[in-house]
């Protein structure tokens, strides 16, 4: 790689750009973002060469690997553009919390050029300016090839996640999203909604949100997430999250009749075994 083409300017994509200067990358990086302000902070802090706001004019850059790093749902419509400026020989990959059906429509827009990426590694935080250089170290990154994969290109992606730190698996694209949504999309779920619990039970005499302590705070930290990145997720992802929501609504169901049939024994048993389970991935 000699000319990186970074799409979507914010935390994970200035992280990916900060991460391959970090490990000896020695060609250009550039940008591209509809925001002004973080193709300017991207500049102005060293993480970008230059950017630009028209997608069009990337293709001036002349990219031989671009790196997908805004919202999933802008996919399809950036693969486009992207495909009648690109050189029929450039790697085009992503970061994204979806694959499943996405893949295979990036496959159709893009071709032999695309393969499939997402590393498991992120923070709440949102913005160029909060890059993280040690983002992907020791975390694993999965990449989902199909029969249409270009080996060679699937093998220079896998090359460059192991180079800044990332352990890489293979994994199908439906398979992941199944994964995903449960392991993943859920608990941001859940968190974004156990913080509205305290809106709608807040009252006149009490708010709910002078009082939460560390576990509370601790809990809902993923629920500061950028909501235009986890919505697209959500609705991209939406037979999975419904899938694993109505599982977390079973389970909670089942915690619920123990409490309210004040049964000790089973109350026991089954906070013992959640405890022991949760042990096993520390």
């Amino acid at each position: 790689m000699e000319r990186v083409l970074i799409v979507g300017v914010g935390f994970m994509g200035g992280s990916f750009a900060s991460a391959l200067r970090k490990h000896g990358y020695k060609g250009k990086i550039y940008g591209y973002d509809i925001n002004p302000e973080s193709i300017r902070k991207g500049e102005d802090l060293g993480i970008i060469d230059r950017g630009t706001t028209i997608l069009y004019e990337a293709g001036e850059f002349n990219p031989d690997f671009v790196m997908l790093s805004s919202p999933v749902r802008t996919f399809p419509e950036i693969a486009k553009r992207l495909g009648e400026i690109l050189d029929e020989e450039v790697i085009v990959t992503d970061q994204g919390s979806v694959k499943g059906s996405l893949v295979y429509e990036l496959e159709d827009i893009l071709g032999s050029k695309y393969v499939g990426g997402h590393p498991i590694a992120g923070t709440e935080k949102s913005g160029v300016e909060f890059s993280m250089s040690d983002l992907y170290e020791g975390k694993k990154v999965i990449l989902t090839p199909t029969e249409k994969t270009d080996k060679e290109r699937l093998e220079v992606v896998r090359r460059v996640w192991e180079s800044v730190g990332g352990i890489v698996e293979y994994m199908d694209p439906f398979l992941h999203d199944y994964v995903f949504g449960v392991v993943s999309h859920l608990p941001h779920a859940v968190a974004f909604s156990l913080v509205d619990t305290l809106i709608r039970m807040s009252t006149k005499e009490v708010d709910l949100f002078k009082y939460p302590g560390g576990g509370f705070k601790d809990f809902t930290r993923i629920a500061k997430s950028d909501p235009v990145m986890w919505r697209d997720i959500f609705l991209a992802n939406k037979e999975n999250l419904l899938r694993s929501i109505d599982g977390f609504i079973e389970s909670l169901n089942y915690l619920r009749k123990l409490v309210e049939e004040e049964k000790e024994e089973e109350l026991t048993e089954f906070l013992n075994e959640v405890k022991t389970k949760r042990m096993e991935i520390d």
